[in-house]
């Protein structure tokens, strides 16, 4: 199973990576709205083939990065969600224990047959241990997303979703596979990968993370866009919607924004209180359907108490 890493994903021979313009327009084709910093530090990670530590509040489109990147160049996405607790067993592989448990009662009935002819005790023991040794190889393999990943012979995004979920001995268990894009498991040795892929950390900044990690990333934070970005994006991910209405919602939810809230709305929030108002027909703000619809864009019931009696100047002030 073990390899030699002999390429990596071949980035100058797509035209998407010529140039950060280039991949600014590239990411718009499939969704994305990229700020020329975003699209620079993406550029770099796969120019230099280094992993790539998104972080920023939640919603403001860091896992949608990764899921935009393979849709660009066409690449499978292998996605291994972070949670308190995961360990090497569901992040790397794990034996096919039932298949191990069926071979080993066929063994069993043929054990007389198989040893029947060894001329000594441990000539018999010789047997024993290579049959054993059988039940830890490929076939008995059940592999998990990190050696998925580096099986792809042809390359792969590879998104490690909300790393500062999961423990620090798991983080210190990625290094390997961030630094050298390779494990090794002690039955089979080292897996190297032959084509390492476009690896993507997100963060919703729960926790602080190792120097170890960060050193082997680039990093990227993605804050809240200003108005003019959110408009884009908004036009992007809800077509058809008019000039006006954009225009009126970006503002509003950016003032927003400006409120003592106990959770702010991000990105996401933005787009589906678009597409909220679109259903109900809403070619511009007003009171009643923005108070009809501020559980879309709030998700604390105390925020949306705390916005209701500001809602006529919000809309004012957002010019509807």
């Amino acid at each position: 199973m073990t390899s030699s890493a002999e390429a990596a994903f071949d980035a100058a021979q797509s035209p998407h990576f010529a140039s950060i313009d280039a991949l600014v327009s590239g990411l718009a084709e499939v969704g994305y709205i990229a700020s020329r910093r975003i699209a620079t530090s993406l550029y770099m990670a796969v120019r230099l083939q280094k992993p790539i530590l998104v972080e920023g509040t939640a919603g403001v489109g860091k896992t949608e990065l990764a899921l935009c990147t393979a849709a660009l160049l066409g690449l499978p996405l292998i996605r291994m969600q972070c949670y308190e607790g995961l360990d090497e067993s569901k992040a790397l592989y794990e034996w096919k224990y039932g298949k191990q448990l069926l071979y080993t009662q066929i063994l069993k009935d043929r054990m007389g047959v198989a040893l029947a002819d060894a001329p000594d005790m441990d000539a018999a023991m010789d047997r024993l241990h290579g049959m054993g040794d059988l039940f830890f190889s490929e076939p008995f393999l059940e592999p998990r997303p990190l050696m998925k990943a580096l099986q792809e012979r042809a390359g792969c995004v590879l998104l490690i979703d909300e790393i500062d979920k999961s423990d620090e001995a798991f983080e210190a268990f990625l290094l390997e596979v961030l630094s050298a894009y390779q494990v090794s498991i002690p039955e089979l040795g080292v897996l190297k990968a032959e084509t390492a892929p476009i690896v993507f950390l997100t963060s919703n900044n729960v926790r602080d993370l190792g120097d170890a990690l960060k050193r082997r990333c680039l990093h990227l934070h993605i804050p809240l866009p200003d108005a003019a970005l959110e408009k884009k994006i908004v036009a992007s991910r809800v077509p058809g919607i008019e000039g006006r209405l954009t225009a009126q919602l970006v503002d509003f939810v950016q003032s927003l924004r400006g409120l003592d809230l106990r959770k702010s709305p991000s990105i996401s929030e933005t787009v589906d209180w678009a597409r909220a108002l679109i259903l109900l027909n809403a070619d511009a703000l007003d009171g009643e359907v923005v108070r009809d619809t501020l559980n879309v864009l709030l998700k604390f019931e105390q925020d949306i108490v705390a916005v209701e009696p500001q809602v006529a100047e919000l809309i004012r002030q957002a010019g509807a």
